[in-house]
């Protein structure tokens, strides 16, 4: 814990001279393959933002700015590799091109809501992004499902930085509740989107 105290003290000095830019940059490499938590990025300039050093509207923005520029990286890296690779080997990873075509139809379908809902859970937000690329989602769909995603779950770190401070073990603890609340409100949309789905299937059929 001290360390990790340590840790958000240092990304808030960090934030503090680096500015908008070291948020950008920052949330770019948590959005990426890089394992960097977002909780302690936003927060701690959201403090800065509680005492008047910087702009809460521009917080989020260029939180939401930097998510997208990591998205498109792993977007990029996955429709440039990924699908020549899995068309070359994915026999021996039991990947058929048949398996590629259906992840294809279903990110042309619902790929929009997938990556909405992606971006706002735990442990799958960074990684969303790539199914999206190996299917070759349309990218102006994608980019504004990730952002929209992406800026929900910003505002939400905003939030918890700007009521708690630079109590990280307060943040830390509530951002646990904070992400219970987002996975039954992504169970719900999913829901209600699946019952829109079907029934729009049943009335073409």
């Amino acid at each position: 814990m001290e360390l990790f105290h340590q840790f958000v003290v240092w990304l808030s000095e960090t934030v503090g001279h680096w500015g908008y830019a070291g948020i950008i940059l920052l949330m770019a490499l948590e959005s990426s393959f890089v394992p960097f938590p977002s909780e302690v990025v936003i927060p701690p300039a959201a403090y800065l933002a509680a005492s008047g050093k910087m702009s809460m509207a521009l917080i989020i923005l260029s939180g939401t700015f930097g998510s997208l520029l990591g998205a498109w990286f792993n977007y990029w890296i996955s429709l440039r590799f990924g699908r020549p690779f899995f068309d070359r080997y994915g026999r021996y990873f039991l990947v058929s091109p048949t398996a590629l075509d259906k992840a294809d139809q279903f990110f042309a379908r619902h790929g929009h809501i997938s990556t909405f809902i992606g971006r706002l859970l735990p442990g799958i937000r960074q990684y969303i992004s790539l199914p999206a690329g190996l299917a070759r989602m349309n990218l102006v769909v994608f980019s504004l499902a990730t952002a929209l995603g992406a800026g929900l779950w910003v505002v939400v770190l905003a939030l918890a930085g700007y009521w708690f401070g630079r109590n990280e073990a307060m943040v830390m603890e509530n951002m646990h509740w904070f992400s219970l609340g987002l996975i039954a409100v992504c169970a719900l949309i999913g829901l209600v989107y699946w019952l829109r789905w079907r029934r729009r299937n049943r009335q073409i059929q």
